[in-house]
């Protein structure tokens, strides 16, 4: 069994449902392009394509959650906290399309779905969380605490996301009853958000010891607590 975060495949959720969160899907990449535009500079730009290069590679390593069951790194919280959230949803919009189309990892019917879960709940809640923790930043420069509260940002961003799910299948599953899966999968889907945050801890730690300048979360601290977005 594989439950590797909400890779929703076709058939999964009906055509209704489907449909609807293309819409939404759709409606959110229009309001993150704009804003992707003003969180990129010169400096900043080619981090993006990295940060989407490296989502990529770690959305096709699975891991072992418990017996029979893996799962495999979200990324949204790594990318909005390097790079921004309307741009970090852009980079996972792009890391969904090809591993949809290429892959067959996820199913086209269902790239609304798995978009709107990852690309927008996953990058909201990931970012949004790791903002109402950066004045924690300002009473400490160390690194460590950056590790921290990327870590319960990836965590959060993690548990949303699998949430979303949730809320789609009830609205238009086709494959069982969701009080059975709910609490299996969101308790899966701590485990998977603990292997995330260490690994999001890590990543966003090597470049704020690196490039700090380069790291969006950071921005706000450098300059003079101006909202980034």
């Amino acid at each position: 069994m594989d439950v590797s975060a909400m890779h929703m495949s076709d058939g999964l959720i009906n055509a209704p449902t489907s449909a609807v969160f293309f819409v939404i899907a759709a409606l959110g990449l229009a309001v993150a392009l704009p804003r992707a535009r003003r969180e990129l500079d010169e400096r900043t730009a080619p981090l993006a394509g990295l940060v989407a290069a490296f989502v990529f590679a770690l959305q096709m390593i699975n891991f072992p959650v418990l017996p029979g069951v893996s799962g495999h790194v979200l990324g949204g919280a790594l990318a909005a906290i390097l790079v921004g959230p309307a741009t970090a949803t852009l980079c996972l919009t792009v890391v969904l399309v090809v591993q949809a189309l290429l892959f067959a990892d996820g199913g086209l019917t269902a790239l609304g779905t798995n978009v709107t879960n990852m690309a927008l709940l996953g990058v909201a809640a990931g970012y949004g969380t790791a903002v109402a923790l950066r004045p924690l930043l300002r009473r400490s420069s160390g690194v460590a605490v950056l590790g921290v509260v990327s870590f319960v940002a990836a965590l959060v961003a993690t548990v949303v996301a699998a949430s979303g799910f949730l809320v789609e299948y009830a609205a238009g599953g086709t494959a069982g009853s969701i009080g059975t899966i709910a609490p299996f999968l969101l308790g899966v889907h701590v485990l998977i958000g603990m292997g995330e945050g260490v690994i999001t801890a890590v990543t966003v730690m090597a470049v704020a010891r690196a490039r700090p300048d380069l790291v969006y979360l950071l921005r706000p601290l450098r300059q003079g607590d101006r909202s980034p977005v």
